[in-house]
């Protein structure tokens, strides 16, 4: 059976080039995905904790991560995490967190618009709007929570326990219940104008009495 060499010939430059195409598409699509940039977070960790597990020949030990991500423009989460070293365990809580975040509202993007109580568990927390200049008056856990979603003035107060996880679950129980003037207007059918006209008349009354 005769064969046509001068056909081989012809596919195989096309068989190439098509191969070469797609190499630089890939090449490409690779350089885009590379040169794309990250979100710009803040991370902070709160909290480690260290488990030791007895076993035949000794103790075995595990670590436990407690991470607040946030990009200081409203937008906050966290996350925990369990490992055998502390950089896996703060890994998986930080990639837990970024997944779980929450859009907080701020008012003039540096303080809450009104003041919130929260609770998780034995832990009770109080949030209470600051004027400009007050900055962070809260603990340890609470000040990573807003460090890390942007609040500049506020002034936070935990009852109860001190354990750092409720705090932090507390804290951001308190931040899901918080809601913007337009968000109150919508619900009541009322223009943003309408409802901050009737808040600074009963300040005015409240003040004159």
């Amino acid at each position: 059976m005769a064969t046509n060499p001068s056909a081989g010939a012809e596919r195989k430059p096309r068989d190439q080039a098509r191969g070469g195409r797609d190499r630089s598409d890939r090449r490409d699509r690779r350089d885009s995905t590379e040169e794309r940039p990250e979100d710009d977070l803040i991370d902070k960790l709160v909290h480690i904790n260290r488990v030791a597990k007895v076993v035949k020949g000794g103790r075995r030990f595990a670590f436990a991560a407690l991470v607040v991500v946030g990009d200081g423009k409203g937008r906050v989460g966290f996350g925990t995490g369990k490992a055998r070293e502390v950089p896996e365990a703060i890994r998986k809580a930080t990639e837990q967190a970024k997944r779980e975040m929450i859009r907080v509202p701020l008012r003039d993007g540096r303080t809450l618009h009104h003041d919130i109580k929260g609770h998780f568990g034995a832990g009770r927390v109080i949030l209470r709007a600051a004027p400009p200049g007050t900055g962070i008056i809260a603990g340890g856990p609470m000040r990573a929570v807003f460090e890390t979603v942007g609040v500049q003035d506020i002034v936070c107060k935990c009852t109860g326990t001190t354990n750092p996880y409720n705090m932090v679950k507390a804290t951001f129980e308190a931040l899901t219940q918080v809601r913007s003037p337009a968000q109150v207007a919508a619900v009541r059918g009322l223009k943003r104008s309408e409802l901050t006209a009737r808040r600074d008349g009963a300040q005015a009354a409240a003040v004159g009495e």
